[in-house]
């Protein structure tokens, strides 16, 4: 091994460290945010039938943010990219704060899409985290932000209280004291993007493939062949993932609610479907390491029919929804990880940040609007048909599967 291999290897361990970090808090940030969110759109709207529109609100704005990031990630580097995505997302706080003591319905919603700005920095944590690796290690790296993920996603909401508390003995008002810690959690990512993610890992691996004599060092690692139909597929297995965990996790709660299930429950099984989605990242990680990207996608296919299947057939069980939920999560987990890998890896240098922005932007419009489509399906045919009929995506991502293997020369 090559002392430039040795130091950039070096770069790379540090790099997904700090993007790891950077996600704990990003994911605390979030996740005390959205705990509220629908409590606080029928709260100020005065309607509980607008209670969704919060999480809507941030889906799409995530999905405006993405492909803006991406560019900024393209022309200035990942550090000044992400720390973009959080400052929207910090302005985006400030104002949902403000939305509450104005009692204003559309400033929250506006903020809620500030908002987003988060989310898609935090989604573009796990491409900033490809950047530098080699192919024996992408998937594993990149499962590894992934993962850490599953820390904010726990502790956020469960901050409630005690920023509730806090914001009491300040003045605040109701159920405006948790974003203190959003605030927090926010300024803390930016400052750890701006201090420790040097050197950018994107600038450097811009810097890398603009020197071919580097690049062939490191056996073509960062420089690919464009591979666009590959690219396209990674990004339609992606979204896929996500439309189908999206559609189902949505209307769970509402059908847990109408069979008899308790809050306890419902909290329950959700929070072992988010186990689900995070926990065993990095098991797929290196199972796209060894297996294939196309193979581990697959996988996720599999593990994706048995929950719609388990979903669907044991609708009337609290115990097979909770199965069927987590079993879910880790299809997603592994379409996710795989996809991502196979993404980066189909598309070459200038194509790269493009793609990944675009992704970004079609799985969260694709979540948005199957969200908003689950409820007229849950409503016509059930849950269980619900179940059934997204797995049409499922045999989708099957089938289309060769398109994944393609070499350079096909592709």
């Amino acid at each position: 091994m090559t002392d430039t291999s040795l130091d950039l290897a070096r770069i790379q361990r540090r790099t997904v460290w700090v993007l790891s970090l950077g996600q704990v808090l990003g994911g605390i940030a979030f996740g005390a945010t959205l705990s509220l969110g629908a409590v606080l759109a029928a709260e100020i709207s005065g309607d509980e039938a607008f209670s969704g529109l919060a999480a809507a609100a941030v889906t799409f704005g995530t999905a405006a943010i993405a492909v803006p990031l991406a560019a900024l990630a393209r022309r200035f580097g990942r550090r000044v990219a992400l720390t973009s995505g959080m400052a929207t997302a910090l302005v985006g706080v400030v104002l949902v704060v403000t939305a509450i003591g104005l009692r204003s319905f559309p400033l929250l919603l506006v903020s809620f899409l500030l908002v987003g700005g988060g989310q898609a920095a935090n989604l573009q944590t796990r491409f900033a985290a490809a950047d530098l690796a080699t192919d024996a290690t992408r998937g594993r790296d990149l499962s590894i932000v992934v993962w850490a993920t599953t820390i904010g996603a726990v502790l956020g909401p469960n901050l409630t209280g005690p920023g509730e508390l806090v914001g009491d003995a300040i003045g605040m008002p109701p159920l405006s004291g948790p974003y203190l810690f959003t605030i927090v959690g926010q300024l803390l990512a930016i400052g750890l993007y701006l201090v420790l993610l040097r050197p950018d890992p994107l600038v450097l691996a811009q810097r890398i493939v603009a020197d071919r004599a580097e690049s062939a060092a490191r056996g073509g690692a960062i420089a690919k062949a464009d591979r666009p139909s590959v690219a396209r597929y990674a990004i339609f297995a992606i979204a896929a993932a996500h439309g189908v965990m999206v559609s189902v996790m949505a209307m769970t709660p509402v059908h847990l609610l109408h069979h008899g299930a308790d809050l306890a429950i419902i909290g329950l099984t959700l929070s072992l479907h988010i186990a689900g989605m995070y926990a065993l990242a990095p098991v797929f990680g290196v199972l796209a390491d060894r297996l294939g990207r196309v193979s581990t996608i697959l996988v996720g296919q599999a593990l994706l029919v048995a929950a719609l299947l388990t979903a669907s057939f044991g609708q009337e069980s609290n115990a097979a929804v909770t199965v069927g939920l987590v079993l879910l999560g880790l299809g997603w987990s592994a379409t996710t990880v795989a996809g991502s890998a196979l993404l980066t890896e189909a598309s070459s240098e200038e194509r790269r940040t493009r793609r990944q922005g675009l992704s970004d932007f079609t799985m969260s419009m694709v979540a948005g609007v199957g969200a908003i489509l689950a409820g007229v399906v849950l409503g016509w045919i059930g849950y269980g048909g619900l179940a059934l009929t997204v797995g049409v995506l499922v045999v989708a991502v099957a089938a289309l599967s060769p398109l994944g293997r393609r070499s350079p020369a096909l592709a």
